[in-house]
């Protein structure tokens, strides 16, 4: 029994994207794995379909405050005790009002960090193909705004501008976060580098719930699942297949900005196909089947989702090095790195990789062997009950409710 006599309980607090992201699929396993084992987790969401009945002022306006948000929230937290309030993404429709109105309740708040959003209005540190800093460290990010940086829109960029400019002046982030979740060493390093507390920031990777299984690899081809955009690098993807053709056919996975142009390009160059978008049950069958995983980004990666979902189904995964991607690949054991942005680099690594046969199976059985040893549901509850026992320290909660003072449920599942 804990000591609230209780099952913990959390409300976590998320916007869904558009169309389904990494980010949403990461939150839903975080849900699913604590509610296996043992939590009581609430959820309250928005859902970015609601953008087009609020428009485009409104929802610039509800991303600096959304008072219906406060007062559900704070309705919500009223009604029955909660231990934690884990907000996931509050952008655009849900604000730091979330924030506000768990800490008026006296309640923890944790907040993962899924992208740099509070760094960079187009939340990637991306622009025009190369890596960009010019808002980092402004109190006014008006260089997001001049350059159009969400979505290619004044409008759209300058109300997120303005939000982070108010809750920076408020001190949003120091007085109503009691601890954040870094997805990897180097996205904690990208925030503690520019004004975040290095002692409210703990690091916890995604991981993959339920355990899709290893696949057998017998497909003869190479996989891309990911958005269709730029900061994905899937134009130096398609231009290193112009060097590797039918050696080893490339099936891409995924929808975005690019998808027309890509589609153009891909009818110029031997073995590739575009797919689109598929179910997850789809996409993790190709994953399984596929001879190597490929994760081109040439942005800053907090994670890569896409790597640990490989890495499940016993797929090796090639991997530009940038961002978090060193902290995953172990280059010539469970995958292999280049240089982002560098299409040769990458047609001579997947080269490299053909050459050696004798190296794809270990090469799988190392890839599996990483996500047992790192990257399952019971590791990631275990890392997330030490980090909301924290964050209720840090919040005053000398009791810390019903919080278990460790983690003591199906640690061998």
């Amino acid at each position: 029994m804990n000591p609230a006599g209780r099952p913990p309980r959390v409300l976590m607090v998320h916007n869904r994207y558009l169309t389904r992201a990494g980010e949403d699929a990461s939150t839903d396993a975080e849900i699913g794995a604590l509610r296996d084992f043992g939590w009581e987790v609430d959820l309250y969401e928005e859902d970015n379909r609601r953008i087009a009945e609020i428009g485009a002022l409104g929802t610039g306006l509800r991303a600096i405050w959304s008072r219906e948000s406060y007062r559900r929230i704070s309705l919500r937290l009223r009604a029955q005790p909660y231990d934690v309030v884990h907000v996931q993404n509050f952008f655009p429709l849900i604000s730091p009002a979330a924030h506000y109105a768990a800490k008026r309740a006296g309640i923890p708040v944790v907040q993962s960090l899924r992208n740099y959003r509070l760094l960079c209005a187009a939340s990637t540190l991306h622009r025009n193909g190369k890596i960009c800093q010019d808002c980092v460290g402004k109190l006014l990010p008006w260089p997001a705004v001049r350059h159009g940086c969400y979505r290619g829109s004044t409008a759209g960029s300058a109300a997120i501008a303005t939000m982070l400019t108010v809750h920076r002046a408020a001190r949003t982030w120091h007085r109503c976060v009691d601890l954040y979740i870094a997805l990897s060493e180097f996205a904690r390093d990208q925030f503690t580098s520019n004004g975040f507390a290095p002692d409210k920031i703990a690091v916890k990777p995604n991981f993959v719930l339920p355990d899709p299984g290893v696949g057998q690899g017998d497909g003869g081809y190479a996989l891309f699942v990911g958005r269709l955009s730029p900061e994905k690098g899937v134009g130096t993807l398609l231009d290193a297949w112009r060097h590797i053709g039918n050696e080893l056919p490339l099936k891409i996975v995924g929808e975005g900005p690019l998808a027309a142009e890509l589609a153009a390009r891909a009818e110029t160059i031997p073995g590739v196909t575009l797919l689109g978008p598929r179910p997850l049950p789809q996409v993790y069958d190709l994953m399984g089947r596929a001879s190597l995983q490929l994760v081109t980004s040439e942005w800053y990666e907090p994670f890569g989702r896409v790597v640990v979902e490989a890495f499940a189904k016993g797929t090796p995964v090639i991997a530009s090095e940038i961002g978090a991607m060193a902290e995953l690949i172990d280059h010539g054991r469970n995958g292999l790195r280049y240089q982002a942005g560098r299409a040769v680099a990458l047609s001579q690594q997947v080269g490299d990789w053909l050459a050696r046969p004798e190296s794809h199976a270990p090469m799988r059985r190392a890839a599996r062997a990483t996500f047992e040893a790192r990257f399952t549901a019971a590791q990631n509850v275990k890392q997330l009950t030490t980090i909301y026992r924290l964050a209720a320290a840090r919040a005053g909660r000398t009791d810390s409710g019903a919080l278990p003072t460790a983690y003591n449920r199906g640690a061998d599942r």
